[in-house]
């Protein structure tokens, strides 16, 4: 199929996009990779009156250290990223290969990814893992949006009509960190996906973290108190075991609900193993 009518726009800085959004009205849509949002268009599953191509705005392609953190512009590919060396955040690099095939990093977009807000993206799962914040501006200016809060649901984020993700902070390095999935092929949507964030201390878990993709509406924080629990496999292996207990995934053509409980305990354990090693 093809998409349904639109009107196309582009725009060479942040300003005139908002501008242009607040003028089209709340059925324009940001173009920026375009890799889910024109694929969702040609099935018809979105038919926005408008687009606004904002691949021309300088500026919006970086990724800066800010004292321990890490500010990632929205325009920054996915590619950008898997070639990246970043100490303390190493899962970026190595979660980026998850997605897609080669052209597809290329053109697709960091910012893009969060602003879709799918729940099995691998960007909008570790920014929930790594508590990162996501910046939007609009016509009153920037603020700030928790990535815990940023996504409500399929495909809907916190993200007014007349506003953009220019920007996402990762306010903290994660040196044991890892994200893993499994799709039916590669370079397929993940069925589920898991990401794990540990600290630790002789062989002893500290502080953990855990957050899944493909198994609600959005990432899934579960709880998983590891703390004072050694580091091994058998701690793994439970964890996953309570985090497969804690969800209800929906049931579709690529896996049943119990299936994707199955995946949530296998990777789950796997991820935390790849943390802690």
């Amino acid at each position: 199929m093809k998409p349904a009518a639109f009107t196309y726009h582009r725009a060479y800085d942040v300003n005139e996009t908002i501008a242009l959004l607040g003028e089209l009205g709340p059925d324009a849509k940001i173009l920026a990779g375009g890799q889910s949002l024109v694929a969702m268009m040609n099935f018809r599953l979105a038919r926005p009156s408008a687009l606004v191509d904002i691949t021309r705005i300088a500026g919006l392609d970086y990724q800066r250290r800010d004292g321990d953190g890490l500010h990632i512009g929205a325009l920054t590919t996915h590619r950008a990223v898997e070639k990246a060396k970043l100490d303390g955040f190493a899962v970026l690099p190595k979660a980026a290969r998850w997605i897609g095939h080669y052209p597809i990093r290329c053109r697709g977009t960091f910012g893009g990814s969060i602003a879709h807000g799918d729940a099995t993206s691998e960007w909008c799962v570790l920014a929930v893992l790594l508590e990162a914040v996501i910046v939007l501006q609009g016509p009153t200016g920037q603020r700030e949006v928790p990535a815990t809060e940023f996504f409500h649901g399929f495909f809907m984020t916190a993200t007014e009509p007349d506003e953009m993700v220019v920007e996402i902070r990762f306010p903290r390095p994660a040196p044991h960190a890892a994200l893993t999935e499994f799709s039916q092929r590669k370079g397929d949507f993940a069925v589920v996906a898991a990401a794990a964030r540990l600290d630790l201390a002789n062989d002893e878990v500290l502080t953990s973290r855990i957050v899944l993709g493909g198994v609600g509406p959005k990432p899934v924080v579960v709880d998983a108190d590891l703390a004072g629990r050694p580091a091994t496999e058998d701690t793994w292996r439970a964890a996953g075991e309570a985090a497969a207990a804690q969800v209800d995934p929906p049931s579709d053509g690529h896996g049943s609900s119990a299936y994707r409980k199955k995946l949530t305990a296998t990777l789950v354990a796997r991820a935390l193993a790849e943390a802690a090693a």
